[in-house]
């Protein structure tokens, strides 16, 4: 067997590893927003956006081309994951870390060395502290390894507006039993990590 973890891996094949194939297509949608090449449209949907693709600084991974494809009218993150045509990106995506040595056959879960593996990126590539200053593969890669923190630290409007994030409610049943209702409104509402009033992401 191929010590998979000399192999350098990719934003998306990380996620794909750590948590499956959600998280490579989540990576995937975060890679188009930054390239322009994706937006949010209604409420829980991303669509494509209007940079041109061919002009990008670098090619985008099939898998991010796959999902760009399927973006020619509004999508949620669950129907870009079940898309025969993302489903065929991602399986291709198994085939080299499975020779590898990363996924294991017949199942392709991920091999022991590679589960080592993504733990050691997390430990060596810290959540950031904030977003300034990152590359976009910096932003990606830190998406692969920690997930929603990432994503609300990071595109904290766009993964909100697109459903890549769950919206917090503040507080639980119990606490809108016994909470006022003032003229701030009763509490239990929904609030967003969006970081302020500032600028976008």
């Amino acid at each position: 067997m191929v010590d998979g973890t000399a192999v350098r891996l990719e934003p998306h094949e990380i996620a794909l590893l750590g948590e499956g194939p959600r998280a490579a297509v989540t990576v995937a949608v975060v890679d188009l927003y930054l390239r322009g090449l994706a937006e949010a449209d209604r409420p829980g949907t991303v669509r494509a956006g209007v940079a041109d693709a061919v002009s990008a600084r670098r090619p985008a991974s099939p898998l991010a081309q796959a999902v760009h494809a399927r973006l020619h009218e509004p999508a949620g993150l669950r129907t870009l994951v079940k898309d025969p045509e993302v489903r065929l990106a991602v399986a291709l995506m198994r085939v080299p870390l499975a020779e590898a040595g990363l996924l294991r056959y017949p199942l392709l879960g991920a091999t022991r060395a590679a589960r080592r593996h993504v733990r050691d990126l997390r430990r060596r590539h810290p959540l950031p502290a904030d977003r300034r200053g990152l590359t976009d593969n910096e932003r990606l890669l830190a998406v692969a390894l920690h997930g929603e923190a990432a994503l609300r630290l990071l595109v904290p409007r766009f993964a909100l507006r697109v459903g890549l994030v769950r919206r917090a409610e503040v507080g639980g049943k119990g606490l809108l039993k016994h909470s006022s209702r003032g003229a701030n409104g009763g509490g239990g509402g929904y609030f967003s990590c969006g970081g302020g009033g500032g600028g976008g992401d």
